[in-house]
């Protein structure tokens, strides 16, 4: 299913009528602060990687397969823009059967893909367009005064960027910006607000009474469900804090 019908389906891509539009967004986003959410958008990821049936291979080193990132309104509950690729591992470059029939993804998916470290280029090259865009600042904590539309990632687990991205960088000396080194870690935020520990991400979905859409396992799906979820959630007043956070970023230019 191709991405944007995905997320008309699930309500959540809003066609822009140029500057116009975006000017108007970012006016909305600033005057809803006073109702209690210090972000104004949230950048989604939710990775697919290399995986294996036997618990034999379990000391293999995962490597990341599909990149996908959703821009979130957290104050329309629209995703406006979005980041997908897929990636070729280099370490285990033949994805498992389990692994295809897993994610959904495919040999010959992989193999047309790109390298990582050309991912991320491209990925901190959409950042920044977003940032010109929109006005964003990204923060790791509260204290900073500084102007803008405030913006932060949200993923369902840290296993994301605190494991996957973090390890995969680190083994192959790549450098990872620094601009992922703070999240929301949607999962222990649902668990603290709901006082419930949901049953996955499909799981926590349906306890609020809405509908998982599309391939479960498949990253821009998850990324857009998760989306969906992370707006429902601060619908029903939960904050959305910073749960892990290494670094203050100020200036994107000098994190990317």
């Amino acid at each position: 299913m191709a991405t944007k019908k995905l997320a008309k389906e699930l309500g959540l891509l809003r066609q822009h009528n140029g500057k116009k539009k975006q000017e108007m967004d970012t006016q909305h986003s600033r005057s809803e602060k006073e109702k209690g959410q210090f972000f104004d958008y949230l950048i989604v990821i939710d990775f697919e990687s290399t995986c294996w049936e036997d618990k034999g291979k379990a000391h293999l080193c995962q490597e990341i397969i599909e990149f996908p990132a959703v821009f979130l309104n957290l104050v329309t509950g629209d995703i406006i823009e979005q980041f997908h690729t897929y990636i070729q591992p280099r370490e285990h470059p033949k994805l498992s059967d389990f692994c295809q029939k897993l994610t959904g993804i495919s040999q010959d998916q992989v193999d047309e893909g790109i390298p990582l470290p050309t991912c991320l280029g491209l990925f901190k090259q959409w950042l920044k367009n977003l940032v010109q865009k929109y006005h964003l600042v990204f923060h790791s904590n509260y204290t900073s005064s500084t102007n803008g539309c405030h913006c932060t990632f949200g993923t369902w687990t840290s296993w994301d960027l605190g494991v996957c991205l973090h390890s995969e960088c680190k083994r192959k000396q790549l450098n990872k910006p620094a601009v992922l080194n703070s999240w929301i870690d949607l999962k222990i935020t649902y668990r603290k607000f709901y006082s419930r520990t949901p049953n996955g991400l499909r799981g926590a979905i349906e306890d609020l009474g809405l509908c998982f859409e599309g391939r479960e396992h498949s990253g821009i799906v998850d990324s857009m469900n998760t989306a969906k979820l992370a707006f429902k959630m601060a619908q029903d007043g939960c904050y959305l804090n910073i749960t892990h956070s290494d670094t203050l970023v100020k200036n994107l230019s000098i994190a990317l």
